[in-house]
């Protein structure tokens, strides 16, 4: 029997006939939905809720039916609970409202703003105070203020020069802040940190 050449592009015909399909599995929600609506539900029943209509449990069919003739949309609210709990409502609104709370919240949380000024170990009077108006600034539009001193080389000596510094810094400005961190030496920098007084 003679051996046919191996051709890489070939692929061997599918079957033809009445074979058994695959199942195809419908998806619990709608592509954009947080919750499954309408019928992506897949229970059988559901805890119905909502206004203008009665409380209690319904076949998945009935609770469909209750929604369509109120012209809303049937919501899985609490899909873990036994049976799932569904709301009949407008999910657009829903969805609007949702999105508009999250909104609020997020524009609620304040961020907290770290300014950062930085002081050599022998700062003259004339840049202390430039920094100082600064710092002041920074405080009273509610950031919080990081001072270090920078120590090059062997300017190290005089880190009592910088905590003395940074100590009379925290004191020019205890009417607009408070210190939150008294001077420590981390690495080359003495660092004191400062939060705004509460209004």
């Amino acid at each position: 029997m003679e051996k046919k050449p191996f051709n890489p592009a070939y692929r061997p015909p599918r079957p033809q006939g009445n074979g058994p399909r695959q199942p195809q599995r419908r998806p619990d929600r709608n592509n954009n939905a947080p919750n499954a609506i309408n019928e992506y539900i897949r229970a059988r029943e559901v805890r119905l809720v909502g206004d203008n209509v009665t409380p209690g449990i319904y076949t998945i069919q009935e609770a469909r039916r209750i929604a369509d003739e109120l012209e809303l949309d049937l919501v899985e609210i609490s899909p873990t609970a036994e049976p799932p709990v569904c709301k009949v409502l407008d999910y657009q609104k829903y969805l609007y409202q949702q999105k508009k709370k999250a909104k609020e919240i997020k524009a609620k949380a304040t961020k907290v703003v770290v300014k950062e000024i930085r002081f050599g170990p022998q700062t003259d009077d004339h840049d202390y105070n430039f920094k100082l108006k600064h710092a002041i600034g920074f405080l009273q539009e509610g950031a919080k203020v990081k001072a270090y001193v920078f120590f090059k080389g062997r300017s190290i000596l005089f880190k009592e020069q910088g905590e003395v510094l940074l100590l009379r810094f925290a004191n020019d400005l205890e009417d607009y802040g408070k210190v939150e961190q008294m001077p420590v030496l981390e690495g080359k920098r003495m660092i004191i940190m400062l939060s705004p007084k509460k209004k």
